[in-house]
């Protein structure tokens, strides 16, 4: 009777958002490097360029140094590693909040927001966190808040029916997460975490699987593979439209591997994490957040686990929003 009155809710807070729009399917391999195939090679080009990409994550997410920051006023900017079609999306820009207490200045983390998260949103989760003395550096994703050119109502293009710019784009978000740990790091902080939400708690593992200065995640809402909840979850169900008829998800979880948790379990060994999951969650499907934390305990893999008793949009709800902040402020400060 709770699951099905937690599931009406969830469902009723989704209907709140009334600007989704189906996309029509495209493989997207005009997105990828060196791709310059024909469009009947298309699908080729995106199966063999996600199976090279996994050859060597490593160079995959490899980023570039640059010095090219600039911070005004609490505002960080600084250039992407990858440059999109799109040039607002090829500034990113984070929200700095110094921790209050003299330990802030040694440790610090990289905040990820959901996705078509708005420019205030996990402010106060960022201020909170710095109230207990770890600094944040709230990150905007790419293709959100001023990264998001004027023809978008939406940040679509870091999830959508077109395959291969997906893949690139949530690259892209990783790429800009590392460049804002360097930037931590170059300012002094000696212990460096990472907290994502939803969206942000895939990017967040990829970035401390191949991130060596990150040595604590903290995961709000987790699955194995990317595709997997874009397929089952109740806020991509306009995504899943766009696909049905053209790809099976056997196929999509395979293309989309380079960007799903499941492949990095094993990076995670030598960082501490933390699992969090709701249990009535219809976004990110329960039995998929089991699965995750069943493969870090199958594999001895060190990490700590929390469960909401909520959905995925009640997450955000007081008191389950408390409960939230309470076991993320609580890991980082204890694993920081």
């Amino acid at each position: 009777m709770i699951g099905r009155l937690f599931h009406a809710w969830e469902r009723r807070l989704a209907a709140v958002t009334s600007d989704r729009v189906v996309q029509g399917f495209e493989w997207g391999a005009e997105w990828l490097d060196g791709s310059e195939q024909p469009s009947a090679a298309a699908p080729e080009v995106v199966s063999a360029w996600s199976a090279k990409a996994m050859q060597d994550t490593d160079q995959f997410f490899e980023t570039p140094a640059t010095d090219r920051y600039h911070l005004n006023d609490g505002l960080l900017s600084f250039p992407s590693a990858f440059e999109t079609p799109d040039r607002d999306n090829n500034t990113v820009y984070a929200r700095y909040q110094p921790a209050t207490l003299e330990e802030g200045r040694r440790r610090a983390v990289v905040v990820l927001p959901h996705w078509n998260a708005g420019p205030e949103e996990h402010m106060g989760l960022s201020r909170l966190i710095a109230r207990f003395g770890v600094s944040t550096l709230r990150l905007s994703l790419p293709y959100h808040d001023r990264r998001r050119p004027a023809d978008l109502h939406r940040a679509d293009y870091i999830v959508s029916a077109n395959v291969g710019r997906t893949l690139q784009v949530c690259r892209q978000a990783v790429l800009d997460a590392r460049r804002a740990v360097h930037w931590l790091a170059a300012q002094g902080y000696e212990r460096i975490g990472i907290l994502g939400t939803s969206l942000g708690s895939c990017l967040a593992m990829l970035t401390a699987a191949h991130e060596p200065r990150v040595t604590a995640a903290a995961l709000n809402h987790i699955s194995p593979y990317f595709a997997d909840v874009v397929w089952e979850g109740l806020s991509t169900a306009h995504v899943r439209t766009g696909l049905d008829g053209h790809i099976a998800l056997e196929h999509l979880r395979r293309l989309w591997l380079p960007i799903s948790p499941e492949p990095y379990i094993e990076r995670m060994r030598h960082k501490r994490a933390l699992l969090v999951y709701a249990r009535y969650d219809l976004s990110f499907p329960i039995h998929l957040s089991r699965q995750l934390v069943e493969e870090f305990k199958r594999r001895d893999v060190p990490h700590r686990v929390f469960v909401l008793p909520c959905g995925h949009y009640s997450t955000a709800v007081a008191p389950f929003s408390w409960m939230d902040g309470y076991a993320l402020v609580k890991f980082l400060r204890t694993e920081l």
